[in-house]
């Protein structure tokens, strides 16, 4: 299924041809019909002599909606450059025809309309300014096919065109992971919500679970069509309306994507390749504002440049794009920034989620080039090297390739020594050696840094370690790999070097001496005052040397077990004991019968009930 785009000036006839072609006029608002202009985008289809069906997107020409012309040319496969025969080339045409090329769009027809209010001569010299323009062009070699809407004339000629370039297109891909950028949202009586866009990427089916991307709406298909007629299946390059079940026209918007759940996420911050037009008026200085359009897609968008204080006309550069709200990205998606004087450039999407770069830096740049030009494992590599630690399906998602293109491709470099694997199922996570090794380095100096601080410790909490990793959701498939190898120990809840041992000052070993000495003269009644800092009082406990019972209790570990001794055979004796005889069974006070009493009732050693203890 392909989809075709019209393209130019406002009141050179797109409509109309659309409805000369199809007999559908693609001008459903009721504005667009009162004023004789396209305000929004329009839809039709078109059977062709060959018997394909095609789509076609028909989009405003008016300089004021340039914004929802973006919105319908990213899923075009073939467009239609409309030039009036009466006007020839005008502002709109020239960036219509810039659009189409910053978004990739290499195959296109260029329709000259109105030919029966010219004569040949006139024709024929906006043929030749249409090949002009043309020329520099990716359309360069488009074909010029003159028409007259009104009277039908050489209205096959175009249609026959259409079905020999389509001949040359290939069909869209089937990756698996179906995009639905939406278009249209609105609701039909008796149906709920219906959603269009161009599918690409992958199929549609009828009761699949669905999710819309960037609110993260889950929802299923209740039915599908195409060119008003229902399918169970919608393939890739189909114009698709899609009946969603549970979701209200209020949550929905255009430019969210309907996908497959789980794979797809939203970014703000993206790496792209950048081509300013060569007829913009000035050049792009860094952190310059723009108006970014992908797909069904717009927001505000802040330009870094990487390699350039600023971007001449021409001239095409890296750079990041700083996005105002979530947008739904992957690798090789075509953009285009307009501003208020007109569109600016556009190009590729390099890498749709990045973190920050620092600017001027060759070796960015390096990886750069690589991600957008090299093979499948060169890719791989650097993104791997870029991102450290991925699962499968976002290394999927980060190199525009299906699932079953990169698990050979990995499988061979783990096979080569190249990269490695972490974890089990369908969370392993994939690195590089190198990435390895940086990692490791990385745990080995936060822990030596740790040991240095607190040399009392055994080692470092193993959540104050993932933190410090920044890796929360990946440590547990990680620390297997460092324990192996025995770049760390697993001391309890605590990592900690090797080498590690505890080492105290003489001051902190005698104040645990003098702690330790106060237990043994008083055991049954521990001062409080002398309790050591918390360090050292958390080594004694892992030590099991002491019991802590309370803040302000801590009873030696012999005395601890004596207590919890007696009490427990009283409680088999007796049935119940209560804080008066626990404190005159240990010759204590009320405080440390009472702490030591709720302390076993936390333990689930005995249970309170009214002023009397029983066995849990």
């Amino acid at each position: 299924m392909f989809v075709l785009g019209t393209a130019g000036h406002i009141d050179h006839g797109k409509s109309v041809l659309v409805h000369a072609l199809t007999g559908i006029d693609p001008d459903r608002l009721r504005e667009e019909k009162e004023r004789g202009m396209t305000i929004d985008l329009g839809f039709a289809w078109l059977k062709l002599p060959s018997g394909r069906e095609v789509g076609i997107v028909d989009v405003p020409g008016h300089e004021r909606f340039i914004k929802n012309m973006l919105a319908g040319v990213g899923g075009i496969d073939l467009a239609l450059l409309i030039v009036a025969a009466n006007e020839g080339v005008m502002p709109q045409t020239r960036e219509h025809l810039s659009i189409l090329d910053l978004l990739g769009i290499k195959k296109g027809i260029v329709v000259i309309t109105k030919k029966d209010i010219v004569d040949d001569e006139w024709l024929n010299l906006v043929k030749m300014e249409v090949e002009e323009l043309l020329a520099p062009t990716t359309f360069s070699q488009a074909p010029v096919v003159a028409v007259s809407a009104v009277t039908g004339e050489d209205l096959p000629d175009l249609t026959s065109a259409i079905d020999t370039l389509l001949d040359a297109i290939e069909p869209r891909k089937d990756t698996g992971r179906a995009r639905l950028p939406i278009d249209r949202v609105f609701t039909i009586a008796g149906s709920g919500t219906i959603v269009t866009g161009t599918l690409i990427d992958g199929s549609l089916t009828t009761g699949q679970e669905v999710e819309i991307v960037p609110p993260g709406l889950r929802s299923r298909i209740r039915g599908l069509q195409t060119h008003k007629a229902r399918i169970n299946t919608a393939t890739p390059g189909s114009r698709v309306a899609a009946n969603l079940v549970g979701i209200a026209t209020s949550q929905l918007q255009r430019g969210d994507v309907l996908t497959k759940p789980g794979w797809l996420k939203s970014t703000v911050m993206s790496t792209v390749q950048l081509r300013l037009l060569s007829y913009a008026h000035h050049p792009l200085p860094h952190n310059t504002t723009v108006s970014f359009h992908t797909g069904a897609t717009e927001t505000m968008a802040k330009v870094r440049l990487l390699e350039k204080e600023k971007l001449q006309p021409g001239e095409t550069t890296w750079a990041q794009l700083s996005l105002s709200k979530p947008v739904a990205l992957v690798k090789g998606d075509h953009f285009i920034i307009h501003s208020s004087t007109g569109t600016l450039g556009g190009g590729e999407v390099v890498e749709s989620h990045a973190r920050r770069y620092r600017r001027f830096r060759p070796a960015v740049i390096q990886s750069l080039s690589v991600r957008k030009q090299g093979t499948a494992e060169e890719i791989i590599m650097a993104i791997l090297e870029a991102k450290q630690l991925l699962e499968l399906p976002s290394l999927s998602a980060q190199c525009d390739l299906p699932v079953t293109e990169v698990q050979p491709v990995i499988a061979s470099l783990i096979q080569q020594g190249k990269a490695m694997e972490m974890g089990q199922g369908e969370h392993r996570l994939f690195l590089t050696i190198p990435g390895w090794e940086r990692l490791t380095q990385k745990v080995t100096a936060a822990l030596q840094d740790y040991h240095h601080r607190f040399p009392a410790r055994p080692g470092m909490p193993k959540m104050e370690l993932s933190s410090r990793l920044k890796m929360r959701t990946h440590f547990s498939a990680v620390l297997p790999g460092l324990l192996n190898e025995g770049t760390v120990i697993e001391d309890g809840a605590a990592i900690r070097l090797p080498t590690h041992r505890i080492q105290l000052t003489q001051a902190q070993q005698s104040e645990i001496d003098v702690f330790l000495q106060s237990l043994a003269q008083n055991p049954y009644t521990p001062p409080g005052d002398l309790i050591p800092e918390p360090d050292l009082l958390s080594l004694l406990i892992e030590q099991r040397r002491v019991v802590k019972v309370s803040d302000e209790v801590v009873f030696s570990t012999s005395a601890y077990n004596e207590m919890l001794e007696r009490v427990t055979a009283h409680l088999k004796a007796n049935g119940r004991v209560t804080v008066a005889e626990v404190r005159d069974m240990f010759n204590t006070s009320r405080k440390y019968a009472l702490s030591f009493l709720e302390h076993l009732d936390r333990a689930k050693i005995t249970r309170r009930v009214g002023d009397e203890r029983v066995l849990q």
